[in-house]
C-alpha cells in the first residue's frame, strides 16, 4: 500500500507539467537496485518530455524496467498504460484490471517473478484502435520455450492485447477475450515496430524472421488485423542478432542492426539495414547495408526527427548516415567514463528519439548517466553527442520505451484515401503566394499569404511528428500576420495555411 500511495503522489504531482504533452511524454526508468547505494536518490524515475524540455522526476512505483517498455499517455500527457512485458499497469501504477499474465508460460514467470520484466528490447507496443478512442491494443513478444543463441533471445510469438481505457471507472480493463491473441507463431528476431498508414487512420506493424532476410507485416484497421504477409527484404541473412526495429518519422524508411560474432567469441560484425517503406501498400524496398564492424557488437539504431539521418552504434562507437548519400561519419567514441564507478561504463546501447527533438542514448551497463544527441538534425559533428551528460537519480539498464509516430497524418500522393478520423477533408496542394520570414529565425516571423475571397484561413505548425503546436485562425481578406514564436525549441518544423479544400506548406528553421 505504502509504494501505492508514493506513486499517486509522484503521480499528481507530475500532472502539473503535463498539459498538452501528448501520447509520448512518458519514458520510465529503473528497477529494484541501488537503494543502498549513495549514489542514487531512488531505484526508478521518469521522465517528462515536451517539445521544449526534459524533466526527470524521482519516484517510487511498483513497476520495474529492464529492457522492455511501453507506455501510452493521453493528449494532456497523463500517463494512462504501461507495461514491462509482464503485466500491466493502469494510471495509479498497479495492475490495471485483467492486466496480469501477460505472454503465460513458465519461461516468461521465470522472468516475471525474478527479474525485472520481459528481457527483450521493442518487444512492446502500445497503439491507439483505429476510429475508436476507447481502446488501445498492445502487440507483444513472449515465449513458450526458449531459444538462446549468442547472448540474444528469441521471441518464438507476437500477440496482441486489447484495453478498453474506459472500463473500470477509468482505469481500464484488459479485454480477457482480446488477451494474448497469438498471431504469428514463429522464431522471431528482437523487436516490434508499428507505422500509420498512408491512410492517417490504419497501422502496420511488423517484425523479422529470425536467421532469414524475411518480415512480417500485418496491418491493423478498425475491424481488427486485416492481413498478415511476409516479404524477402534481398538483404544478407541476419543470423539472429537482430535490433531495435523501427521507422523513420515521416515513415517512409524502415531500418534495424545486425550484430554476430565472426568467431565466437568475437570479434563482431554489425550492420545497419534500411529500406524504403511504401505506408500504402506495407512494401519494403531499395536496400542498403551499411557495415559498422568493430571489436564489440553493435546494436542501437535511431532516426534524427527530420528523418534525414540514422544514428547507429556499437557499444565503442557511434556514427551517423546520412540515408540519402549512404555517408557514414563518426560523431562520438567511448571515452570509458564509470558511472558510477567500475565497471559500470557508459558504453552506447539503446536510443530513444524524443518529443524535444532530442536523442538520448542508454549504455549496456547497469548506469546513472545517459548520453544526449542534443542536435540531431544537424550534419556530422554538428549534431553535437554530449557523453554521460544526462545524470540520473537511479541505476538505468537496457530498457528503452518504444514510441512509434503516433502523429503521422495521411498521404495521398502515395495513392491511397485519407480515412483519419482526425481530417475532416482531403486537401489538394495550392501556393496562396505563402511565404515565411526571416528563415532561419529566432521566433520573430512574418507570414504572408492570399487566401480565397471572402474565405477564412487557418495557419498552424507542426513538429517534424506531425504534433500541431501552434494554431492561428487567419480573417477573410487579410494578407499578412506577425507571429513571436521564440516559445518553440530549436529546429526545424512545418508551416502550413488551409483554405476550404486547399492547403500550403513550407519548412521553417528556428536558432536562438
Amino acid at each position: 500500500m505504502k509504494v501505492k500511495i508514493v506513486f499517486v503522489g509522484v503521480f499528481l504531482f507530475i500532472f502539473q507539467f503535463c498539459k498538452g504533452q501528448g501520447k509520448t511524454h512518458h519514458f520510465l526508468l529503473g528497477y529494484d537496485v541501488g537503494l543502498a547505494d549513495t549514489n542514487v536518490t531512488s531505484t526508478k524515475a521518469r521522465f517528462l518530455i515536451d517539445s521544449n524540455s526534459i524533466i526527470t522526476v524521482p519516484e517510487s512505483r511498483k513497476m520495474p524496467f529492464g529492457s522492455t517498455q511501453a507506455t501510452m499517455s493521453d493528449e494532456n500527457g497523463n500517463l494512462i498504460i504501461a507495461t514491462n512485458g509482464c503485466w500491466i499497469a493502469d494510471a495509479t501504477g498497479d495492475t490495471m484490471l485483467n492486466g496480469g499474465g501477460l505472454n503465460p508460460s513458465i519461461y516468461m514467470k521465470d522472468w516475471c517473478d525474478n527479474t525485472s520484466g520481459f528481457p527483450v528490447p521493442h518487444a512492446n507496443v502500445i497503439l491507439p484502435f483505429p476510429d475508436d478512442s476507447t481502446k488501445y491494443i498492445l502487440f507483444h513478444h513472449g515465449w513458450d520455450t526458449v531459444l538462446y543463441s549468442y547472448y540474444y533471445y528469441v521471441p518464438l510469438h507476437l500477440l496482441s492485447t486489447l484495453i478498453d481505457i474506459s472500463a473500470n471507472a477509468g482505469k481500464g480493463e484488459v479485454l480477457l477475450n482480446k488477451k494474448n491473441v497469438k498471431l504469428i507463431n514463429d522464431s522471431l528476431s528482437e523487436g516490434i515496430a508499428a507505422c500509420k498508414h498512408g491512410n492517417g487512420r490504419d497501422w502496420w506493424i511488423v517484425s523479422l524472421k529470425e536467421s532469414t532476410d524475411l518480415i512480417y507485416t500485418m496491418l491493423l484497421t478498425p475491424n481488427g488485423i486485416d492481413t498478415i504477409f511476409t516479404q524477402k527484404l534481398n538483404v544478407p541473412i541476419s543470423y539472429v542478432n537482430c535490433w531495435y526495429p523501427q521507422f523513420s518519422p515521416d515513415g517512409n524508411k524502415f531500418a534495424y542492426a545486425f550484430t554476430y560474432p565472426i568467431p565466437n567469441p568475437g570479434p563482431w560484425y554489425a550492420d545497419v539495414r534500411y529500406f524504403d517503406f511504401d505506408r500504402c501498400t506495407g512494401i519494403f524496398s531499395n536496400p542498403h547495408v551499411i557495415d559498422i564492424s568493430d571489436t564489440y557488437p553493435g546494436m542501437g539504431i535511431q532516426f534524427s526527427p527530420n528523418s534525414k539521418y540514422l544514428y547507429c552504434s556499437t557499444q565503442q562507437n557511434l556514427h551517423q548516415i546520412d540515408v540519402a548519400t549512404q555517408t557514414k561519419t563518426l560523431v562520438a567514441t567511448n571515452d570509458t567514463f564509470y558511472s558510477p564507478y567500475f565497471p559500470f561504463q557508459t558504453d552506447f546501447w539503446a536510443m530513444y528519439r524524443a518529443a524535444n527533438g532530442k536523442i538520448y542514448v542508454s549504455s549496456g551497463n547497469s548506469v546513472i548517466d545517459m548520453h544526449v544527441i542534443n542536435e540531431p538534425d544537424s550534419a556530422g559533428l554538428a549534431c553535437d553527442v554530449q557523453l554521460h551528460s544526462l545524470h540520473l537519480p537511479c541505476f538505468q539498464f537496457r530498457a528503452n520505451v518504444y514510441h512509434p509516430n503516433y502523429y503521422l497524418g495521411c498521404d495521398t500522393s502515395l495513392g491511397c484515401p485519407c480515412l483519419s478520423a482526425n481530417s475532416i477533408q482531403e486537401y489538394t496542394k495550392h501556393d496562396f503566394k505563402f511565404s515565411v520570414s526571416p528563415n532561419p529565425t529566432n521566433g520573430n516571423v512574418k507570414i504572408m499569404y492570399l487566401l480565397p475571397q471572402n474565405k477564412n484561413g487557418l495557419f498552424e505548425i507542426t513538429d517534424m511528428q506531425g504534433r500541431v503546436l501552434f494554431t492561428y485562425k487567419l480573417p477573410p481578406w487579410s494578407t499578412l500576420q506577425n507571429f513571436n514564436l521564440s516559445f518553440l525549441s530549436g529546429g526545424v518544423y512545418s508551416c502550413c495555411i488551409k483554405s476550404e479544400s486547399q492547403m500550403a506548406t513550407t519548412k521553417l528553421i528556428i536558432m536562438h
